[in-house]
């Protein structure tokens, strides 16, 4: 399987998991001996403001756009991560292709608190993981299906509308979703 790094995962209707269920995940590093480094990019932490967040980082200001925080996945919760356009960097980014970048500096977060930054950015506690070959397992085991990213997609403020909006990118509408697996 090549490179899955800039994609999207889109969980299956039957995905038990309830980290995962109806979720999109955008995949910014993958490699099949190392593993998969993932952010939920549909789900938010309701009870988290991320100037809450910018408070902690830049205690004289405040945020001049009022912003999410979303649950990136189960590992390290309490991590920051930005994933966010190229049009902001530090040292610590990460591009992931031509329009996404990823940056867990505190230099991106103090920027957002001042209402600098990048121009279109997700804020995440947490990522998802999987070690060598377990998404590729997952992938065939129907789990999840592929869809390529987009930024309307990923940084679009209806979180509740990406599942079947990735779906749609695909030409599948849920109610037309499997979860047996077979072959002909």
């Amino acid at each position: 399987m090549s490179s899955l790094t800039g994609q999207l995962l889109v969980s299956m209707p039957q995905m038990g998991d309830p980290f995962f269920a109806r979720s999109v995940v955008y995949l910014c590093a993958h490699d099949e001996q190392t593993g998969t480094m993932g952010f939920i990019i549909n789900k938010t932490i309701e009870d988290l403001a991320a100037d809450k967040i910018y408070e902690q980082v830049a205690p004289q200001t405040r945020s001049l756009r009022p912003q999410s925080v979303h649950f990136g996945g189960p590992v390290s919760p309490s991590n920051a991560f930005v994933l966010h356009s190229p049009d902001y960097q530090d040292g610590g980014t990460q591009l992931i292709g031509p329009e996404f970048a990823l940056t867990a500096s505190l230099d991106i977060l103090r920027a957002q608190a001042q209402g600098g930054g990048p121009r279109q950015s997700l804020l995440m506690l947490g990522y998802a993981g999987w070690g060598a070959g377990q998404l590729e397992a997952e992938i065939k085991a129907n789990g999840w299906l592929l869809a390529a990213a987009d930024t309307g997609l990923v940084f679009d403020e209806n979180d509740d509308g990406k599942w079947r909006r990735a779906l749609a990118k695909l030409g599948i509408s849920p109610e037309n979703l499997s979860g047996e697996t077979g072959v002909a």
